[in-house]
């Protein structure tokens, strides 16, 4: 019998053990429970109910929710011509803030890596913009890019420009909210590229110097290659947050006495025409459906930029 016992007390112990291994395995959910309950709350269930919203004719003059009426809203998106204009719009913002951004912050990030001196100092400097508030930019930018006492068309007078009135025109309009965007987030990115500079192996810098490349041929030849997947990583931030492009345009109209992107809607973006139909109109139905377009929107772009990611990887 204790030949028995001793041969079952092993078994017994490894019973009493598994009600603690099993609460060990659940303690990594406890800890990502909070998230996926926030998430849950405020993140897919107004998505949810945004997506109902949208086939329905609500009105937030309404008392009580609005009455079915499927794709319609989605048909009159397509022949909304305020809609394609502020899609037009939403595109030249996204060319002309996107594509300078990315490319002078690939350039900030190089002069950072060649500076010795003073780098930790110059790399705060360069990130300051980004913490700064967006009310206080978009206040500054307009009285910069005032017509009749703007710092910017007193520049052009000196060289014999006239005035421009900066808000009024489409291009020049475009222009200035670039401007707010690009100084923004110019020094976001260019942190990131720094700190991906930092990883590239200094052999291969010492390799092109030996055959006799120059500083701006190996940032060309070395640097811009190896930081392909974060120059599509920061893409993919940047479509996304210009897609969405909201707070610098309204900010922007409101300083001009609007709140539609311009008096001739001459900068409306898709989020700011949204905010227009949902919180002026109160037409929350037809304002859903152009949020769940720029949501069918931002996940192509990032569908796209996961797929060209993924090409980088398998040349690499």
């Amino acid at each position: 019998m204790a030949i028995v016992d001793k041969a079952r007390s092993p078994r017994r112990s490894d019973r009493r053990r598994q009600p603690h291994k099993r609460v060990s395995s659940l303690v990594p959910y406890l800890y990502i429970l909070p998230f996926f309950v926030l998430f849950a709350a405020f993140g897919l269930f107004p998505m949810l109910a945004t997506a109902y919203v949208s086939l329905t004719d609500w009105s937030l003059l309404d008392v009580g929710p609005g009455h079915w009426i499927g794709a319609d809203n989605y048909q009159r998106l397509l022949h909304d011509p305020y809609m394609w204009n502020a899609a037009r719009n939403t595109i030249s913002l996204f060319v002309l803030s996107t594509v300078p951004q990315l490319c002078l912050a690939l350039v900030i990030a190089q002069l950072l890596d060649w500076t010795i001196r003073a780098r930790t100092l110059l790399s705060m400097g360069i990130l300051l913009p980004y913490f700064t508030s967006v009310a206080a930019v978009t206040i500054v930018f307009s009285v910069l890019f005032s017509r009749d006492f703007g710092l910017v068309n007193h520049a052009l007078h000196l060289v014999g420009i006239g005035p421009v009135d900066w808000p009024a025109g489409r291009l020049t309009s475009h222009f200035t909210v670039a401007a707010m965007v690009n100084w923004r987030w110019t020094g976001f990115n260019a942190i990131i590229y720094f700190a991906a500079i930092q990883t590239i192996p200094r052999d291969l810098y010492e390799a092109a110097a030996i055959d006799g490349a120059g500083r701006w041929r190996q940032f060309r030849h070395v640097t811009v290659p190896m930081l392909r997947l974060a120059i599509v990583f920061t893409s993919v931030l940047s479509t996304i947050g210009n897609i969405q492009l909201f707070t610098e345009p309204l900010l922007f109209s409101t300083t001009q006495g609007t709140t539609t992107g311009g008096s001739g809607r001459q900068f409306q973006t898709l989020a700011l025409y949204m905010y227009e139909e949902g919180f002026r109109s109160f037409d929350f139905g037809y304002a859903s459906a152009i949020a769940w377009t720029l949501v069918l929107l931002t996940a192509v772009a990032a569908l796209l930029s996961y797929v060209l990611g993924r090409r980088i990887r398998a040349e690499d």
